[in-house]
């Protein structure tokens, strides 16, 4: 019975020497892939921060942008006041025209006799200029 107790024993010892290498093994490869992903965050670490000095680039570059933007457009607003003031000054000149234009045709409906008269005069004026200009 005793040596079967230390068959017992040296098959515990080779089942935990096995049991030892196989944790062994385990433990190496686990080692090499927590190294893989730490290089991995890294160079993952690096990228990140190429990308984050080139987005803050590009946000100082929008709103150098937008400042530009917003300076023109506040330059634009006085052309188009401008702008808005000549359509006005139009605007009024066309209404006088028109109103000075109804009082002439209101003038001369009331006055149509005087004007007939006024171009007859003128014609007959004109006719005696052609002739003692012909003389």
């Amino acid at each position: 019975m005793e040596g079967l107790l230390y068959i017992a024993a040296i098959i515990a010892a080779v089942a935990f020497a096995v049991l030892v290498v196989f944790l062994a093994m385990t433990l190496k490869a686990s080692q090499r892939t927590l190294n893989n992903v730490a290089d991995t965050l890294g160079s993952l670490e690096k990228q990140m921060q190429g990308i984050t000095s080139e987005t803050t680039e590009l946000l100082n570059k929008t709103n150098q942008l937008a400042n530009d933007i917003n300076q023109k457009a506040t330059k634009l607003d006085g052309l188009f006041d401008g702008v808005k003031g000549i359509g006005e000054t139009v605007n009024d000149f066309n209404h006088s025209l028109r109103q000075f234009s109804n009082s002439i045709s209101r003038t001369a409906n009331h006055n149509q006799d005087k004007a007939s008269q006024a171009v007859t005069w003128g014609a007959a004026i004109m006719d005696l200029w052609r002739k003692n200009r012909n003389k």
